[in-house]
């Protein structure tokens, strides 16, 4: 049987590790009635004494009076609200190149929960766990609250007077005007941007992304003649091969990669086939995680491979072939697979060397996958920045050629490899602003502060891909004294229109079908709105050239030797823009399970070969950072994400993690997120804890992960899950058998199709209050998350198979946790749901030591209201997130997964009220609907017709530890592979 380990601690020697894991147990525990200078011995009189106390304490709280909270009414209720009942706004998130067409859930007023549109064509109804997050950034302590000039409070109309002043002072000067934002991908927007530059000349315009895709654009202008991103069609391949590009965590467009992506591996329905992915890179990324075949390479090597590539297919083509550095990866049985996948095959790349990009672009013109699998119609327009422009900006300013600089939406004083001394050349200019919502390091060098509002206060449009368009509308009004960016540069451009008004004229002009079923624009503005999404007629139609192709090979980089460092984007914070959210500081890593800091991902040789553990430190280039030993790191490199070490971010994100934005470099007018050559080296006797939660649990050599390969199934459908029928059959319990006369709810995840994103704990944590406890408790292995995402590696440790699997509670039949509960505070319901009654929990933790899952979370302190615990749910404004249908656990209460109870009860009312039978599929959970790869299936197990029924009877679905016999109401679908 194939052998799985979550740690290389388990892979070495399991026992010691369970001997370890039981000791800080027992020691945690201890530490409940340790008395200080006592032997840590608990005897029955001080287990009296403290019941004793215990008991006064309670009495005494009872008898004081409890503090007067007066409800304040409606004087003119609005008339959209009604109170207690919740309403939806479509609307769109956009930050940083990442797009995500929204439904929001607002309470009272209050924005609570985000939802994927599944209205929209890009998103459909999936989210990734930043868009889940970004309802936290709503309420985030560290939003400006109103305009200041050199940190001194001012009015919106002190602003209007002097800064179009100062601009037009520059403008009849001569003086040159920078406007520089990150990606625009709003029409109506990019007009206003327009008329600003216009009625100021001498004024430009900089797009700038600080984690681009610059390269590629300057190759698709050559070989295609378009400043864009193609769109990558992966539920049309067979064959996808990606160099590095962590298309499902980071890279583009993951939410809608990842629909694609699973639907091209789901295997129900009949459907037999699926894709197969190949994937080179050097570090162990989420899409990594998830191929089928992985080869692990340094940065410096992969031009080579796909030079050598290029040349297979191109002699088995009757191409053309090129010289250039060799391939160091025998890719010939790669090249055949492409080639029998011709025109459903993808080839994508994340290099930012253009001349990478330019023979990624030959090799899928080689196999005719553009206008199959690569479609110019509906490209991307995510990244526009040109990374050329921004270094020239930055020569610029540090020479002393600009006069004014304004800034909206990006941060380049934390984020360019020389932010110091931008920040004194900005502080120089004559006229500095910064369109900031929240406290960054760049607004903090301007003399002008203007926030603007967060998107879910604000109105706009987007245009994320060719055709494509969705509206953005307020949900809240403005907490603070905000005002839209777009409003002040019409202002001060002499346009005397509101933003919203100007959007709407520009709808009514560009996009009202004058013949149609709308009798006037009132109509289809309204019904744009409500559905969030608008599409036009697609026609967009390019040339292939090679005329750049022989220099493009010529100029490939050659492989190095030497340790090179790779620099990438993590799932969580991305370029750090809000590293001041608790929910996302918190959120494991996919792979490595840390969070709370970045660190430095060394291979397994390299560990061995240093003598180094897990929180030793080494230092690159004399920066010190702590080692995690990586399973499948590529040998000579190390990485490390970006995103981390701000210092003005606000009290959560400031010093959390080094910045490693400082060591991205220029290479051939582009940003390089590699190093060459670093200077690597072990700094002994010093440690640094790291918050990992990876080896919170152990498989015990038990089948927990089962899987199989696509031959395999399809000559036997139950293969890798044989197991299940002999459980099935040799079933022996004391239990009386459970009878569900009403619904019988159940759940499924198919390990196909979870990908490991992590976007579903963060949805639980929005829907269910689930609270932030902070580093510390984290690697005391406390963390809050109701459902987390077990990753398990198999095989060689240089290179292992991966498996992601969501473990939540399993809401058993014949629950291990209820029968040892003395208050019963942990019942079953008559729907099969294991419930928690919060007010009977005295905390005992019997159920969480009898829970074979490790599913159970105790609330070791009290998280709301505590200085100690100073995040979200410290203060009036993050408190404002929580959702009032789910009860805020207190100090020594057991908390779970309650399968979204409240949306159960909710759905169940609206069908009482309607007269009607529950709908299969109407009740979703908050990790079901805003999963990107639909991997979970939720319904009634008493519904024969339901399509949980139909997956519990697939011959893949199994259940944990079934020799157990405990029954869970949750099921698994064993996972398949694509190896040759």
């Amino acid at each position: 049987m194939k052998s799985y380990w979550r740690s290389l601690e388990e892979l070495q020697d399991p026992k010691a590790l369970r001997i370890q894991e039981a000791r800080e147990e027992a020691r945690q525990k201890s530490l409940l009635y340790k008395s200080e200078g006592g032997n840590g011995g608990n005897s029955r009189r001080d287990f009296l004494k403290t019941l004793g106390f215990s008991l006064a304490a309670a009495s005494l709280v009872a008898s004081c009076k409890k503090p007067v909270e007066k409800a304040i009414p409606y004087l003119v209720k609005p008339e959209e609200i009604t109170p207690g009942k919740a309403n939806y706004y479509a609307t769109s998130y956009y930050d940083a190149g990442d797009y995500c067409s929204v439904v929001v859930k607002v309470r009272d007023g209050r924005p609570i929960k985000i939802e994927g549109n599944e209205l929209s064509s890009i998103s459909q109804s999936g989210t990734s766990a930043r868009v889940q997050a970004s309802i936290l950034n709503l309420y985030d302590g560290a939003r400006y609250k109103g305009p200041q000039n050199l940190s001194k409070s001012i009015t919106w109309d002190d602003a209007d007077l002097e800064i179009p002043k100062v601009l037009s002072e520059i403008s009849q000067s001569g003086g040159r005007i920078v406007l520089l934002t990150q990606t625009v991908i709003s029409p109506s927007t990019q007009k206003t941007i327009q008329q600003f530059l216009q009625n100021h000349p001498g004024s430009r315009w900089i797009q700038y992304d600080a984690i681009s895709a610059s390269g590629m654009l300057a190759a698709n202008l050559k070989s295609f003649g378009q400043r864009a991103i193609p769109d990558y069609r992966f539920d049309q391949a067979k064959v996808v091969v990606s160099f590095g590009a962590d298309f499902l965590g980071t890279w583009l467009s993951p939410v809608e990669y990842t629909k694609r992506y699973t639907a091209a591996r789901k295997l129900d329905e009949g459907q037999r086939d699926m894709v197969r992915h190949y994937q080179i890179e050097s570090h162990m990324s989420l899409t990594g995680s998830n191929a089928d075949v992985r080869f692990p390479i340094k940065p410096s090597e992969e031009g080579g491979i796909i030079l050598g590539l290029y040349n297979i297919i191109a002699d088995k083509t009757g191409a053309e072939q090129y010289p250039g550095p060799k391939s160091t990866v025998d890719v010939s049985a790669l090249a055949d697979d492409l080639l029998a996948a011709r025109g459903k095959s993808i080839v994508i790349s994340a290099s930012n060397d253009e001349n990478v990009q330019v023979v990624v672009n030959a090799i899928n013109q080689l196999l005719d996958n553009y206008g199959r699998t690569i479609l110019w119609e509906s490209a991307l327009l995510t990244k526009q920045g040109l990374d050329s422009e921004m270094y020239q900006l930055n020569s610029d300013l540090l020479s002393g050629e600009i006069d004014a600089l304004l800034v909206w939406g990006v941060n380049p004083v934390y984020d360019q490899s020389n932010g110091e001394e931008l920040e004194a050349a900005i502080r120089k200019l004559k006229l500095s602003v910064a369109f900031a919502e929240r406290k960054d390091e760049t607004a903090r060098a301007c003399q002008y502060i203007l926030p603007e509002p967060n998107y879910l206060e604000a109105w706009n449009d987007l245009q994320p891909k060719i055709g494509s368009l969705s509206l953005a509308q307020p949900t809240i009004s403005p907490l603070f004294d905000s005002r839209p960016v777009q409003d002040s540069l019409l202002s001060w451009s002499g346009t005397e229109m509101t933003y919203r008004d100007f959007l709407k004229s520009e709808w009514e002009k560009e996009y009202f079908p004058r013949q149609s079923e709308y009798s006037d624009f009132r109509l289809f503005w309204n019904h744009s709105l409500q559905k969030g999404v608008y599409d036009l007629p697609l026609s967009n139609s390019v040339d292939y050239s090679t005329e750049s192709l022989p220099a493009a090979a010529n100029k490939l980089p050659v492989a190095k030797s030497g340790v090179e460092v790779v620099l990438y984007e993590s799932i969580a914070l991305g370029n750090g823009k809000y590293a001041n959210n608790p929910w996302l500081q918190e959120l494991p890593d996919p792979v490595a399970k840390i969070s709370w800091d970045n660190y430095a991902s060394v291979p397994v040789a390299f560990a061995e070969e240093n003598d180094l553990q897990n929180e030793n430190v080494i230092t690159i280039n004399g920066l010190q950072l702590p080692v995690f030993i990586q399973p499948g790191q590529a040998s000579d490199t190390i990485a490390v994400a970006l995103g981390y070490g701000r210092v003005y971010a606000g009290k959560v994100g400031d010093d959390v993690g080094k910045n490693m934005f400082k060591y991205v470099s220029e290479a051939a007018g582009a940003r390089k997120f590699s190093i060459d050559d670093a200077q690597v080296e072990v700094v002994s006797g010093v440690t640094f804890q790291l918050a990992i939660s990876q080896t919170h649990h152990s498989m015990e050599g038990r089948p927990i992960v089962r899987e199989t390969n696509l031959d395999e199934y399809l000559l036997k459908p139950d293969a890798g899950n044989e197991l299940h029928e002999e459980h099935e059959k040799h079933h022996v319990t004391l239990y009386k058998e459970m009878e569900f006369k009403g619904h019988h709810w159940g759940m499924a995840i198919d390990l196909n199709s979870c990908t490991g994103c992590g976007n579903c704990a963060i949805s639980c944590q929005a829907e269910n209050n689930v609270q932030v406890i902070g580093k510390e408790q984290v690697r005391n292995r406390r963390i809050m998350h109701w459902i987390r995402i077990d990753r398990y590696y198999s095989g060689d440790p240089a290179n292992p198979d991966v498996s992601h699997q969501p473990v939540m509670c399993q809401h058993c039949d014949n629950a291990p946790c209820e029968n040892v509960c003395p208050v019963a505070a942990t019942p079953h319901s008559a729907e099969g749901l294991n419930q928690m009654a919060y007010n009977r929990c005295v905390g005992t933790k019997y159920c969480i030591n009898n829970c074979p899952y490790r599913v159970r979370r105790f609330n070791w302190f009290q998280y709301v209201n505590n200085d100690k615990f100073d995040y979200n749910a410290n203060n009036d404004l993050g408190r404002m997130v929580l959702n009032p249908d789910v009860t805020v656990r207190s100090r020594g209460v057991v908390e779970k997964c309650s399968m979204c109870v409240q949306r159960i009860q909710d759905k169940k009312l609206e069908a009482k009220l309607d007269g009607r039978l529950l709908a299969d599929g109407e009740i979703k959970t908050a990790c079901q609907q805003s999963c990107p790869g639909n991997a979970i299936v939720f319904g009634d197990l008493n519904n024969p017709e339901s399509k949980i029924n139909k997956v519990f009877k697939d011959k893949r679905n199994y259940h944990l530890l079934e020799e157990l016999h405990t029954l869970p109401s949750v099921g698994y679908l064993t996972k398949v592979r694509n190896k040759a």
